[in-house]
């Protein structure tokens, strides 16, 4: 089963003005399904997982591009650093033939982004578009286009309206590709295959983890903490590493597209990247497997169930960004006062503050806190408060109220 990608007019603009255009995510995103539908008949496929491409790639870069040349898509394009290089020759050497055109010649793929962007960069700079993939999003699996999240430009009357059981078997799921077309029994078999398989060889790859199973406690204590702050001292207990080896390792979660790090919103850029940053799961799916919630129902019951809640609404408005072609310019608010802000979106110099509640009831205290973002003396915009409440209406003039399921 194929799921149309939000992502398809942005890439498809990019290979129309790019030479090269990457495209990065996790394991099991659904990047190399998407680029294989979405490729013309003429442009040929390889795979850098198989051994023997990988060495022709590594040990005679010029032959494998001679085998196969642009338009090519190259999948798992950092086991082979060295076609990069060539990559470069092959596009310069097309602009200034007869042609000149070099448009669209190579597609790419990677899982691994710290070390494929950094030779990506040295070597393809002003060459080449880079897209990230999360999984599939809520409006892809509902076969509806989105566009980049603001509360008052949102519109989600087109969506069905998911009952409360539902809607937590939605958070419980995933958003794995190979989790959504396969049986609710077969969910602990994937993600118990797909964290083996992450740790085997992706964590191998990135990072010097000298005993496997302390990574498997990490990464289990970090989806404890989704939707929470960051507190590196707690996490290295739970899990019986030092501070630095919980920051090497959570580098690594955020570089394999595992989970992302929110960070608070200053008006002193260099101050928000030295805050205590918000941990979220990309895959609220995932983030159950690990934390040992194996039904929807004990979910939605259990103690955790507001911050899985939480954590699936801030990545359905990440994917509305990305798979836009854009970068989030998300951040929280919290101050000495323990006020919060979940999240606000910064756009064109305006602040739109968005709360995040798993309830059914809408109160006005609930967006209390949206006022203390004044005094950064910048303009506010629309908020948006996302609960279980069906209803799309106004709790405020300037405040939305928009049900989670119609993200």
């Amino acid at each position: 089963m194929f799921f149309n990608r939000n992502l398809e007019t942005a890439f498809k603009a990019a290979s129309s003005s790019f030479s090269a255009v990457l495209l990065t995510g996790a394991r099991q995103v659904g990047k190399t399904t998407f680029l294989r539908h979405i490729a013309e008949k003429e442009r040929t496929y390889v795979s850098l997982d198989s051994l023997d491409y990988r060495q022709m790639a590594q040990n005679d870069p010029r032959l494998f591009l001679s085998n196969f040349p642009p338009p090519v898509i190259i999948d798992e394009i950092q086991y082979a650093p060295e076609l990069l290089p060539y990559i470069k020759v092959m596009i310069d050497e097309s602009r200034f033939n007869d042609s000149g055109n070099s448009n669209g010649m190579f597609w790419l793929t990677g899982s691994q982004q710290f070390h494929m962007m950094k030779n990506v960069t040295e070597s393809l700079a002003g060459r080449i578009a880079v897209f990230n993939m999360l999984g599939l999003s809520n409006r892809e699996l509902a076969n509806q286009r989105s566009r980049p999240f603001l509360p008052d430009t949102f519109s989600g009357n087109e969506m069905n309206m998911l009952n409360a059981s539902d809607f937590f078997k939605r958070i419980w799921r995933g958003s794995f590709p190979g989790v959504i077309t396969r049986k609710d029994s077969d969910w602990s078999i994937f993600f118990d295959s797909y964290i083996n398989t992450y740790i085997d060889r992706d964590v191998r790859d990135l990072t010097q983890v000298a005993d496997l199973g302390k990574f498997y406690s990490f990464i289990k204590a970090a989806a404890a903490r989704t939707g929470q702050l960051l507190n590196y001292a707690n996490l290295a207990r739970d899990a019986d590493i030092s501070q630095p080896t919980a920051k090497n390792w959570m580098s690594v979660l955020v570089t394999s597209g595992l989970v992302h790090l929110l960070y608070p919103f200053y008006k002193n850029l260099n101050k928000r990247m030295i805050s205590t940053p918000k941990l979220y799961f990309l895959d609220t799916g995932l983030a159950a497997f690990l934390t040992n919630w194996n039904t929807p129902e004990v979910l939605n019951a259990g103690a955790m169930s507001g911050e899985f809640f939480e954590t699936w609404c801030f990545s359905e408005l990440l994917k509305s960004y990305l798979h836009s072609g854009l970068q989030a310019p998300f951040y929280y608010y919290r101050d000495k006062e323990k006020r919060e802000i979940d999240l606000l979106i910064e756009h064109n110099g305006v602040l739109h503050p968005v709360e995040f509640k798993k309830s059914a009831t809408l109160k006005k205290s609930d967006i209390v806190t949206f006022s203390v973002i004044e005094k950064f003396k910048v303009p506010v915009g629309h908020g948006a408060l996302i609960s279980l409440n069906p209803e799309n209406i106004m709790i405020s003039e300037n405040c939305s109220a928009i049900p989670a399921p119609w993200l």
